[in-house]
């Protein structure tokens, strides 16, 4: 699944707000977290591989450890939001009490 406009000017802002590109601030993951979870909150799909390759091709992130962060951050936020909107479709009358 290609990424979409929204997503990719998301990852802009990460690039752009991130100082160290060799290494990111317990304040960047931070932002980066709000970034990611902000976008799944607002039904924008991404995949992870798509992303890994977008920074690894975008030019100023030059250490391979950054960019795995930021994609363990973006696979962390999704699965978490799936898991919890998951809980969140069930209701008392699907539990057949």
């Amino acid at each position: 699944m290609p990424l979409t406009n929204n997503v990719i000017i998301k990852l802009n802002e990460i690039t752009t707000m991130t100082e160290d590109k060799t290494l990111i601030s317990e304040k960047e993951i931070d932002e980066i977290k709000l970034i990611f979870k902000n976008l799944v909150e607002n039904n924008e799909r991404y995949d992870i591989d798509e992303i890994e390759f977008w920074f690894k091709n975008e030019g100023s992130w030059k250490k391979k450890e950054p960019i795995i962060r930021i994609v363990n951050l973006s696979s962390y936020i999704q699965d978490k939001y799936q898991q919890t909107a998951h809980l969140r479709i069930l209701s008392d009358d699907d539990c057949g009490c």
